[in-house]
């Protein structure tokens, strides 16, 4: 193929997503804008205290001290202070032990893609995130199955297929693995884990379900000091894996797999997305420390208070313009949860007018979600305001207004 057809085919291609109104692009919105749609849920990103605290790790490091990595983690690119760090994090998760990884998406892609065995069964929630896609991809398990989003009745309905048509399932040697979030991204849902974890242990009586937890949107914000769902519950003893990132609530970069001494060593031995990429270097994990300093020493709690009151705040206010009955906006809210989802048949529309007014929202369409869900997604923040939110609920009921307006004309 000429490159001038290439280019052509690549057009071609991002002109059939324009036509479906998902194409993606890039934006900056201005500074100045209310942030309700990252995922910095503590506000730590802005904080002075982990700024301060952060600079002083850094301060202290040796005046020839590198602050590259310089190579993967098998070869230059080790250190004691990784490996303390890592013992550190998973002292304060109730973990055996933890491996860093450069981001969660490496960090589930190199679970899933080495530790499924050939003959292994994974089964999945249907709105897993796109990186446990990935290395179930690459995975060597003999099968993937989904079930209904966080739906304890279709796991058993799932599991009891699966063992009926392979009843070797139950025999030694075989594997089942149940992978699920925590916290889902989009909808900002717990998954019934507790459920989970009983339906698993009478079907497979022989303890061979592992489960995998991605707690990326879990960390900072839910369970004792933010340490996750997983701690809420009490039920570390019963998973395999568990996935902490540091990237959204944490205002840092990277990831940690949870998990006993045997699994960590095996994923350094097998996991291409660890032995094959440059280690973080000394600042990345000098500030992953300094976020679970604050997490350990309590200085995190006002904030998940805050948080937790605004949460409150917002929800009662949507309530309120929920409760016109309007065809054009519904909401999706788990209680507790930061993340919110607007649902219209116009979301673009509806983030559009919000960014005009200086609130940073996004519209999330397909496939990011199922087709028929595409939605505004609103992310809370420790570091807002009443006031803010005041003026984003403003900013919405303007909206529906003016979409009723349009409505009558026609």
């Amino acid at each position: 193929m000429s490159p001038k057809c290439l280019r052509d085919s690549l057009r071609q291609a991002l002109h059939r997503r324009e036509a479906k109104l998902c194409r993606r692009k890039l934006t900056v919105l201005p500074s100045s804008s209310v942030d309700f749609s990252s995922n910095d849920f503590l506000s730590l990103s802005t904080s002075p205290a982990l700024r301060a605290r952060f600079l002083d790790h850094l301060k202290q490091a040796p005046p020839l001290h590198p602050f590259a990595s310089g190579g993967s983690r098998l070869l230059d690119g080790n250190s004691a202070y990784a490996e303390e760090l890592e013992d550190f994090i998973a002292a304060f998760h109730n973990a055996p032990s933890g491996l860093l990884f450069n981001s969660g998406f490496d960090a589930n892609v190199g679970v899933l893609s080495t530790i499924p065995q050939p003959g292994d069964l994974i089964v999945y929630d249907e709105l897993i995130h796109a990186s446990a896609h990935e290395g179930m991809r690459l995975s060597r398990a003999g099968k993937t199955v989904k079930f209904s989003h966080s739906s304890p009745e279709s796991l058993k309905t799932v599991l009891r297929t699966e063992i009926t048509s392979e009843p070797q399932l139950l025999e030694a040697g075989r594997n089942v693995f149940i992978v699920v979030e925590s916290v889902y991204s989009m909808d900002g849902d717990v998954a019934p884990i507790r459920e989970f974890i009983e339906i698993v242990d009478r079907l497979l009586p022989r303890k061979n379900g592992y489960f995998i937890v991605d707690e990326a949107h879990a960390t900072g914000v839910f369970g004792p000091r933010g340490a996750g769902v997983v701690q809420q519950l009490g039920v570390e003893d019963r998973i395999f894996i568990r996935t902490h990132t540091f990237g959204k609530a944490l205002a840092s970069h990277g990831a940690i797999v949870l998990c006993c001494p045997d699994t960590r060593d095996y994923l350094i031995n097998y996991a291409r997305t660890l032995i094959y990429t440059t280690a973080l270097g000394f600042p990345f994990l000098a500030s992953v420390r300094t976020a679970y300093e604050l997490l350990i020493d309590g200085e995190t709690e006002q904030l998940q208070r805050n948080l937790e009151q605004l949460i409150r705040y917002f929800r009662s206010q949507l309530e309120r313009l929920t409760s016109w009955g309007s065809s054009t906006f519904e909401v999706d809210h788990f209680t507790s949860s930061p993340i919110f989802s607007l649902r219209s048949r116009v979301p673009r529309r509806l983030a559009s007018f919000c960014q005009q007014q200086g609130y940073i929202v996004r519209a999330i369409m397909s496939p990011t979600v199922p087709e028929g869900k595409e939605r505004v997604r609103v992310c809370l923040h420790a570091g807002n305001t009443v006031e803010e939110i005041d003026g984003l609920i403003e900013t919405i009921e303007m909206w529906l207004h003016q979409m009723e307006r349009k409505a009558a004309r026609l």
